[in-house]
């Protein structure tokens, strides 16, 4: 096996041992500081859950990481770790993670209001504008292989939007158990195969974005439902960001990252618009979302998240045979069809599971 392949391989497989390890530590730790999402009002569970398990995705992708980089230092050159990894932006991508869990673990403290956490996300997208980070280019959907490139002004106002966009919608995800850890597995997953693609050949991205899957899918054996712990702001936030940066990286696969993220990228675009137009808080709870709505048509809990699975999957494969135009092309097309599917279903009045809280 090739030093690069037992990189990507052996640093997924390290992650989920560490997060299969740190997620029942993680949980015994909340429960002991109280740190616990309570049934009742809209929390249907039946009993108290752990809250901030994202703690442990965290910590397997960190640890993995950097059981990795300590062999790669002690061999005294790149040995696992690709030349492309040994710059500042590993630094800055370890700063923007720590702000997110931060950021995120404080609401699982506290229980901010809405308008705090947003406040979180546009801290996060500054220390990534700041990092350097940033949308430089985007695909022009009207001409075959175009790129606009914008002025700096605008660069920081898309990166800091696409960060803060992406933190609201996994969030937004977070509705039920195992939902987002999922989703997010399938994304990290294409993201790092976009990475390693002719003309991108990105290791360091490629490295990254499966060390994460691997973290998120270690956590997913106590996430899914019925889950033993919930991921919290602090799991969605570090994923947010993660996924966020990853796209980011090197040659923008921001085209990628929306069709592959569609389904909460467009439900969150629809709940937003259709809760400012009932003239409603934007963050306000409700059963509007789309993992809401297969709950009123008669899905079970696991049958809904196994659907939203299916879908991603689906349009995960689509990014391989696509263009950037036309990914773009058939995000708009499967935002219609969201749209009407969402007009369509039934929506009822009852509390919503673990929902986004106002």
């Amino acid at each position: 096996m090739a030093p690069v392949t037992l990189l990507f391989v052996g640093s997924a497989l390290l992650a989920i041992l560490f997060a299969v390890a740190a997620s029942p530590l993680v949980a015994r730790l909340a429960e002991r500081f109280r740190l616990l999402d309570v049934p009742g009002g809209r929390r249907l569970h039946a009993r108290p859950i752990p809250r901030p398990g994202g703690v442990a995705i965290a910590l397997a992708f960190g640890l993995a990481v950097l059981c990795f980089w300590l062999v790669d230092r002690v061999a005294g050159h790149p040995f696992l770790i690709p030349e492309q990894v040994r710059s500042p932006r590993f630094t800055l991508t370890a700063l923007a993670a720590l702000v997110a869990l931060i950021v995120g673990f404080l609401d699982d403290i506290f229980d901010l209001r809405a308008r705090w956490q947003l406040l979180g996300h546009i801290v996060i997208a500054g220390v990534v504008v700041a990092a350097g980070i940033r949308i430089d280019f985007l695909t022009d959907p009207f001409a075959p292989g175009g790129i606009v490139l914008l002025a700096p002004a605008l660069a920081v106002g898309f990166t800091v939007f696409w960060v803060v966009g992406m933190n609201v919608a996994i969030n937004f995800l977070d509705g039920l158990d195992g939902l987002a850890a999922g989703v997010s597995v399938i994304a990290a997953l294409t993201l790092g195969a976009t990475a390693l693609l002719p003309g991108v050949e990105e290791p360091f991205v490629a490295w990254m974005a499966f060390t994460l899957a691997g973290a998120v899918a270690g956590f997913l054996v106590f996430n899914f439902h019925p889950a033993k712990v919930f991921l919290g702001t602090t799991g969605v936030t570090f994923l947010g960001t993660m996924l966020a940066v990853f796209s980011i990286f090197g040659t923008a696969k921001v085209p990628t990252a929306l069709l592959v993220l569609a389904v909460p990228i467009v439900d969150t675009f629809y709940v937003l618009v259709r809760r400012t137009l009932q003239r409603r808080p934007p963050f306000a709870p409700d059963r509007g979302h789309l993992h809401h709505r297969l709950l009123d048509l008669g899905l079970t809990h696991s049958q809904s998240v196994l659907l939203i699975y299916a879908l991603t999957c689906g349009l995960a494969a689509l990014t391989f045979v696509m263009d950037g135009r036309a990914q773009l092309a058939t995000f708009v097309a499967f935002a219609l069809f969201l749209g009407v599917l969402l007009v369509a279903l039934p929506e009822h009045p009852q509390p919503a599971e673990n929902a986004d809280r106002a």
